[in-house]
């Protein structure tokens, strides 16, 4: 619909982080949520859950600059790389989770970090296509998986094999070279 359209392009063209539904693929959503709002037509904007409104407040907002202030920005992708390498002191970026390994790389990486008894989180790369192809730039490092310690990239499965030969992994891992 036009009016929808009109409101995603002032969003996108504002840098604003935000999620839609599909009115149309729930008639009683669409219908409860006119209700719950005591607002009759769509699109409407919330923001924390809260109601903003329609089309046309979001246009006044946008003329008086009062926009921005009123909507959360999307997170540019390299601060939300530096935040997701930093979600924990040892984060492994793979193909699946730590529970189940969606390549013979990421399972190998998985089990070698597993037999440490080093605690650590993942990331699927799988099902986030924009971070799988950035932290490739961001790190500089083309493949996967990508193992971090303190947000500090320690490399893939080959490097940490040799550092668990050399007895360097557990050191590496706790953040102690």
């Amino acid at each position: 619909a036009g009016f929808s359209k009109q409101m995603v392009e002032i969003l996108n063209n504002h840098g604003i982080s935000f999620s839609s539904f599909d009115i149309f693929s729930d008639e009683e959503v669409r219908q409860g949520l006119k209700t719950y709002s005591n607002w009759p037509t769509y699109p409407q904007l919330y923001v924390a859950g809260e109601l903003i409104g329609g089309l046309d407040i979001v246009k006044e907002l946008e003329a008086s600059g009062e926009l921005d202030a009123v909507c959360p920005k999307a997170q540019k992708l390299e601060e939300r790389l530096k935040v997701l390498i930093n979600k924990a002191p040892v984060m492994l970026f793979m193909k699946g989770s730590k529970q189940m390994a969606k390549c013979g790389f990421s399972k190998q990486i998985i089990e070698i970090i597993n037999s440490t008894g080093v605690d650590y989180e993942t990331f699927d790369i799988l099902e986030d296509e924009e971070v799988r192809q950035g932290l490739k730039t961001f790190s500089n490092w083309p493949t996967y998986p990508q193992l971090y310690v303190k947000g500090e990239l320690v490399g893939g499965v080959d490097i940490v094999k040799e550092l668990k030969e050399s007895g360097e992994l557990l050191p590496v891992l706790k953040g102690e070279n």
